[in-house]
């Protein structure tokens, strides 16, 4: 009986994300030519908020309970994740994607950067009120420039939509975005505890949980985008909820409530996602092309990080 009702579960969450992922994208694309921006960057400054608010809220939420390691294990974890496994999927999707070079270095210099920013504030063991406040002031500018920094990329062709008002288009982007993360949480929790009903092993269970639930918003979403015929916004979300991670996600959480990090695995895996993200966008740069063998790279970066952590627990 539980197994069945969480079977249900998965597959109605499953349903809800994939609806409004596709009305995601379809608005999304219609408010980037309305803007007459690049899918990329409406990608970078607005999917991406949509699909990190399970992380945004997680944030808030560990601070309140004075769980600081939650946030930035999830935060830091997230960004790793999306730069590594997320778009290690593209290729598998779509096939092979060319890369603009300026479009992967301007987002990747900006995330390191917080990275940066996050290991200087947690090397003392404490996330303060300011420290968040600056981290997301950081995200704002780090936005800011992108929209500056990346006028001139191809826009995407904008799909028959029923809301013609900008803001109207935003709202329900953002809306749908909010049903996407919803649905894809249930789903997830869902299969995680499919799993431990059918007695996997715990740590499986945690290394599946950590992996997919963190990003499955990100992967509803960018997936659909891809078979839509719109890798402009995929990349833009997947390289931008990276950004809001190393950002603003981690910075919410001690704007509201001040709270103490495990210093040691703090920096570890803040130090290794920064070198990582840099190894990645130095990657996609040079070789303009996101393939399979890129992906089997990518992949091979996500799996080392469990070596390093592990090491430094």
């Amino acid at each position: 009986m539980q197994i069945a009702l969480q079977a249900f579960l998965f597959a109605g969450g499953l349903g809800v994300a994939l609806v409004a992922s596709d009305r995601a994208v379809a608005y999304t694309r219609a408010l980037a030519a309305a803007l007459g921006a690049p899918a990329f960057v409406v990608g970078v400054a607005l999917v991406s908020i949509g699909t990190d608010l399970p992380e945004i809220a997680n944030s808030v939420a560990a601070h309140l309970q004075d769980e600081g390691d939650v946030n930035v294990g999830d935060s830091v974890g997230s960004t790793l994740t999306q730069y590594t496994l997320v778009l290690a999927l593209f290729p598998f999707v779509a096939g092979a994607l060319v890369v603009g070079r300026r479009q992967v270095a301007v987002v990747t210099v900006l995330t390191m950067a917080g990275l940066v920013l996050t290991s200087l504030f947690v090397a003392d063991g404490w996330l303060a009120r300011w420290e968040g406040g600056t981290l997301v002031f950081a995200w704002a500018l780090f936005t800011w420039l992108v929209v500056r920094l990346l006028p001139g990329l191809p826009q995407d062709e904008a799909p028959e939509v029923a809301r013609q008002g900008r803001l109207q288009q935003a709202a329900i982007v953002l809306v749908a975005l909010g049903f996407v993360g919803f649905g894809a949480t249930v789903a997830v929790r869902a299969l995680v505890r499919i799993a431990e009903l059918a007695g996997v092993p715990e740590f499986v269970i945690a290394f599946f949980g950590a992996s997919l639930g963190t990003s499955a918003p990100e992967v509803v979403v960018d997936v659909t985008a891809l078979l839509r015929g719109s890798p402009g916004i995929a990349l833009g979300d997947a390289l931008g909820s990276s950004l809001v991670d190393a950002t603003l996600s981690i910075g919410a959480g001690p704007l509201v409530a001040p709270a103490a990090v495990t210093t040691r695995l703090a920096l570890a895996g803040t130090l290794y996602t920064f070198v990582a993200v840099g190894v990645v966008g130095a990657l996609l740069a040079a070789r303009r092309r996101l393939d399979r063998r890129a992906a089997a790279v990518l992949g091979g970066l996500y799996a080392l990080a469990y070596v390093v952590l592990l090491s430094a627990d």
